[in-house]
């Protein structure tokens, strides 16, 4: 598979919904992890990530137009042990509550299915990451559709063990903007990830959709010690 640009990816799509990064830094230190929302409506556009212990979660900017907070307040990030929970839902529980349990990361979301927003029925997007003993390796899901019809839920896990340096994968929920929207499709895409954090964050800040995006959390781990650095930025201020 080519490895594309992240850039491109992202400045020639103008809403790929909510999105997932996750790879190893160039220098092979870091395990690196990114997630974006953007939102066409005005309660989409309604929100911040901020700092949740070990995680993250959304709230609203203003709570005064915070209409249905049922899709888009959550925990988008969770920390478990040696394990990055990272989700574009309440998913983020689920998968926390079922790896504590000695469940698999596919076993946990075998209790859910996409969102129930129709007519998008929005895909729920997860990925895991995992780090013991200087190893790392990480996996992606797509909870989705079956091609728009809510009575079948079609379910894909891509699972990456000792990923390559410089590499990541990129999953998001809507192919492109549409009405209505249509569901990711294929595997997540492999990209290149950067060796610093300020400047990948710039570099998927900048190149998001001006007009629709909303918030982004990126997170390097370093392998060795499980230390690890975030940013966050918010349009909202």
């Amino acid at each position: 598979m080519q490895i594309r640009s992240i850039e491109k990816e992202l400045r020639e799509n103008a809403y790929p919904g909510r999105g997932i990064i996750l790879g190893k830094s160039p220098d092979g230190k870091k395990a690196v992890a990114a997630y974006f929302i953007m939102g066409r409506s005005e309660n989409s556009r309604n929100r911040i990530f901020v700092e949740d212990g070990e995680g993250i979660r959304t709230q609203a900017f203003d709570p005064a137009k915070l209409t249905d907070p049922s899709l888009i307040i959550y925990a988008p990030v969770r920390v478990l042990g040696n394990k990055t929970i990272v989700t574009n839902g309440d998913q983020t529980d689920t998968i926390y509550e079922g790896m504590d349990r000695q469940m698999t990361f596919e076993q946990s979301l075998r209790s859910r299915e996409f969102e129930p927003d129709a007519p998008n029925y929005t895909p729920r997007i997860s990925g895991i990451m995992h780090i013991e003993n200087g190893s790392y390796n990480y996996a992606m899901s797509i909870l989705k559709s079956n091609d728009g019809r809510p009575e079948g839920c079609c379910r894909y896990t891509f699972a990456y063990e000792k990923p390559a340096a410089g590499e990541g994968h990129f999953i998001h929920t809507y192919q492109c903007d549409g009405d209505p929207l249509p569901s990711f499709e294929g595997e997540p895409k492999r990209i290149a990830v950067e060796n610093e954090i300020d400047a990948f964050t710039d570099l998927l800040w900048n190149s998001l959709n001006e007009e629709n995006k909303v918030s982004l959390f990126v997170r390097y781990i370093d392998i060795a010690s499980g230390n690890y650095e975030t940013r966050i930025v918010n349009k909202n201020k």
